[in-house]
């Protein structure tokens, strides 16, 4: 729901961008760090019953708030409540200087570079089934580096980040 909210919204504010950059554009918004800025915006963490609280929760709850309005009034009270939440990102967003996610530019790097892409496997899952978190490891170039996350993408993201981190040194 939200990752259409976003685009849906996106198109409206720039309908004659090309679907690839809408696109992208739509990732940079709703990817984790962008979840956590409009979470820490909404005072979110204030809220939360937990000892400490780590950015994948503030992301989570966001999107779990978003659900809980979508499941309650619908879509179209769901897309005014994250348009109006995303509204500052969203007024500061440029098409012409839009983040990838670091997957895409690690993926962008190899290919620039004619090298092979990167592979990714889960090596290792843990904790109970509603609390998993996911271990992967990303191999290119003969390099790997490790990910963690509360979802396999997010584990993915952040090896991919460990490898670009090593590229960049």
């Amino acid at each position: 729901m939200l990752g259409c909210a976003v685009a849906d919204e996106l198109y409206a504010r720039f309908p004659r961008l090309p679907e690839g950059k809408l696109t992208q554009m739509r990732a940079s918004l709703v990817r984790e760090e962008s979840l956590v800025e409009v979470a820490k915006a909404l005072g979110i963490a204030a809220r939360l019953r937990a000892g400490s609280v780590q950015d994948s929760m503030l992301a989570d709850s966001l999107e779990a708030i978003f659900g809980a309005i979508f499941l309650d009034g619908g879509y179209p009270a769901a897309r005014r409540a994250v348009v109006q939440a995303f509204g500052p990102l969203l007024e500061t967003l440029d098409p012409g200087k839009v983040d990838k996610d670091a997957k895409t530019r690690l993926q962008e790097l190899m290919h620039a570079r004619g090298k092979p892409l990167p592979e990714y496997r889960v090596v290792g899952t843990h904790g109970a089934p509603h609390q998993r978190s996911f271990e992967v490891e990303c191999v290119v170039e003969g390099m790997q580096a490790r990910g963690e996350g509360k979802s396999r993408q997010r584990a993915e993201q952040e090896a991919a980040r460990a490898i670009l981190n090593k590229l960049e040194l």
